[in-house]
């Protein structure tokens, strides 16, 4: 017994001690593949966490692992991040298709719409999501495949009745096909779901001003205004009515609103102010037609001016959505040389949005060279390089941009990701500090550096910043493992538990952690509290061979021997490879069998084995004596042993010769015969 005791505690060091992996090896990626469908229909936040660890506690590194990721680098707004992670599980598992679904809403989320909507009908494939259906109705909207875009978004409404966004989408698909009736019942949808929603308002006012009624067209613009007073789109759309209707007065006082001062926004170079204002956004002008006629009129009467006209002309089309026009008049502004970095950042832009990526990058660097403080398009320039893999220029350009606006922590945290995927680790704690510097309360960029300064053996500085993690996010799996195998190399056993009982609080139904914290127990001697922890692990998981096989091996430390035997012969059915399995059963068998004649037949084993080693041990030492003896001999009969040994060869030689001589004779006489 003492020896069965002696070596449950070796191991059980050995398994904490030597890089013992806390029950992840066995391959649960199935089982977690199944768990995946359970988080979308999941509405408990507390549950759905409780899932996502026990997805990364199974398959921490497969698809499935990959994909929790993914959520969760969502969840905190990193995209590109949560794309690559899509990506990864997708290369492991091209079957995977809420993976496929996912990634395809995030390209069409970044007006990658060609990708996005290959993704989206592989994600549709598999099942109905309205968010897929939704985001694939959209994309095909803009790419004017206007016929499946109302399918998909008609799917999506009868879903998803509560979203006006949807309704106002199919209403925009039905007045680009010129269906104005079926675009306000669309309209009208989207009110019903939202009733202050402005862009069914305007939308509306808008069809009813294209039919001349001025007065249907305010009265919905005055409820649009009742929900937001602070709308100008709608006060521009008002004054512009009240100009039609005659009453100066009311025109004068709704531009004010809408933020243009006294009269109509006069087109000053033939573009309005507000078409100026932001080269990144969509704008609404108010009297496009006006506004279009007076560059043409600018380019055909003063070629001097044909250069800015065409910049301006550029962005009226763009600010009305007319993406391509806009596009034709920005390069004709750049095959004119234009002297104003927006015409190249805006074609960039156009480009991005087609992906047209090697056509965008060009446009971007030359925004920066006509104007190096662009940091617009240093940003967009350094997005696409990292997106395909150009580190280092991406690291050279978002530098550059962050010395033109320091405080941007999100771009911070990019670029000390990058820095770290090069390997640069030095440069890329300096950038995590960075970050911290300005957002000391970010959990990723804590639990991100605390893994640099673990894999610089900095090990009291990581735990500060994984325990910072922690503090911030509790239900962080990955932070809490990582922390618990810094204590277990620091031997801080209490610190551990602490952890583990935590962890145990959080995840009540994880197995895993029951049996983690068990081992803990065992370690420090605790041998109730050890039981009880993998009892419970072998509650939630009947199958869990570990935890089956810790609980046979501490009944053994506490003499419970037929319990012992039950609990390990539940290990090997569940895992038959489990080496200490078979090492404790075999022992229970050879020292604890109640049957006498096989205890008696060991007894006789064991007597014989003895006498044979005595035997051979008494053999070895009359044979080391008798080496001895001849050594002597030598010695003495040293001036002999030359004579003796003539006389021999010489015998040897007439004894050969007498042998031969009789061997001829014999033969001849046969031959004879």
């Amino acid at each position: 017994m003492r020896m069965i005791r002696t070596y449950g505690v070796l191991m059980s060091a050995a398994l904490l001690l030597c890089g013992f992996d806390w029950g992840f090896s066995a391959d649960k990626c199935k089982e977690a593949l199944n768990l995946v469908d359970s988080l979308e229909s999941s509405r408990d936040e507390g549950a759905m966490r409780q899932t996502e660890a026990r997805i990364l506690g199974l398959c921490p590194d497969g698809a499935p692992g990959h994909y929790v990721s993914a959520l969760m680098l969502e969840r905190i707004g990193n995209v590109d991040g949560a794309i690559k992670e899509y990506r990864q599980a997708l290369r492991q598992n091209p079957q995977f298709t809420r993976a496929s679904g996912n990634l395809g809403l995030l390209y069409a989320q970044t007006g990658r719409n060609s990708e996005a909507s290959v993704e989206l009908s592989r994600g549709l494939a598999a099942t109905s999501d309205p968010r897929y259906h939704k985001a694939l109705g959209h994309v095909l909207a803009e790419m004017k495949v206007y016929p499946l875009a109302i399918h998909h978004l008609s799917e999506a409404g009868n879903t998803l009745t509560s979203d006006a966004e949807v309704f106002n989408d199919l209403a925009g698909v039905y007045l680009a096909m010129g269906d104005q009736g079926k675009a306000l019942d669309e309209y009208g949808r989207a009110l019903n779901a939202d009733p202050g929603n402005e862009k069914a308002h305007t939308g509306i006012a808008s069809i009813h001003l294209e039919r001349k009624d001025l007065d249907k067209a305010l009265d919905e613009l005055k409820k649009g205004e009742a929900t937001n007073p602070q709308n100008r789109t709608i006060h521009l759309m008002m004054a512009e009515i009240y100009e039609k209707k005659g009453d100066t007065r009311q025109a004068n006082y709704q531009y004010l609103l809408g933020g243009k001062g006294k009269g109509l926004a006069q087109v000053a170079d033939g573009v309005p102010a507000a078409a100026k204002s932001s080269p990144a956004a969509p704008l609404f002008v108010p009297d496009f037609q006006k506004s279009e006629e007076s560059l043409k009129e600018i380019i055909a009467e003063s070629p001097d001016k044909a250069v800015d006209a065409y910049g301006k002309l550029g962005d009226l089309y763009r600010s009305a959505g007319r993406d391509r026009e806009a596009m034709a008049a920005y390069r004709e502004a750049v095959h004119r040389n234009s002297a104003n970095s927006d015409v190249y950042l805006n074609l960039g832009i156009l480009h991005e949005k087609m992906n047209n990526l090697d056509e965008a990058v060009v446009a971007y660097k030359q925004a920066i060279r006509v104007k190096p403080d662009n940091a617009d398009a240093r940003l967009r320039l350094a997005d696409i390089r990292y997106e395909r893999g150009f580190y280092q220029e991406a690291v050279e350009q978002y530098s550059e941009f962050l010395k033109l606006k320091p405080d941007s922590p999100d771009i911070q945290l990019k670029l000390a990701r990058i820095l770290a995927k090069k390997k640069e680790t030095s440069l890329a704690i300096d950038a995590y500090d960075a970050v911290l510097k300005s957002a000391p309360d970010n959990p990723e960029a804590n639990r991100e550096i605390a893994a640099l300064y673990k894999a610089k053996g900095m090990n009291d500085r990581a735990v500060a910043h994984y325990r910072k993690a922690l503090e911030l996010r509790k239900d962080d799996a990955d932070t809490r493992s990582a922390l618990v195998s810094l204590y277990v190399k620091n031997r801080q056993y209490d610190e551990i538990t602490e952890l583990l009982k935590g962890a145990v609080e959080l995840f009540p139904e994880d197995a895993n952690n029951h049996y983690k914290l068990g081992l803990i127990h065992e370690f420090k001697k605790e041998y109730g509290s050890a039981i009880a922890c993998y009892q419970k692990a072998a509650e939630l998981r009947p199958d869990h061979a570990r935890a089956l096989n810790a609980l046979g091996r501490m009944y053994m430390k506490t003499d419970r021997i037929s319990e012992a035997r039950e609990a390990l012969e539940a290990a090997r059915k569940a895992d038959p490879t489990l080496e200490e399995t078979a090492v404790l059963l075999n022992n229970i068998r050879d020292e604890f069998n109640p049957e006498p004649r096989r205890i008696s037949r060991s007894v006789k084993k064991s007597s014989s084995r003895t006498s044979r080693r005595s035997a051979s041990a008494s053999g070895k030492s009359k044979s080391k004596s008798s080496a001895k003896a001849k050594k002597t001999d030598k010695r003495k009969k040293k001036g002999t042993s030359s004579a003796k040994t003539k006389s021999k060869s010489k015998s040897s030689a007439k004894s050969k010769t007498t042998s031969k001589s009789k061997s001829t004779a014999k033969s001849k006489t046969k031959k004879k015969k």
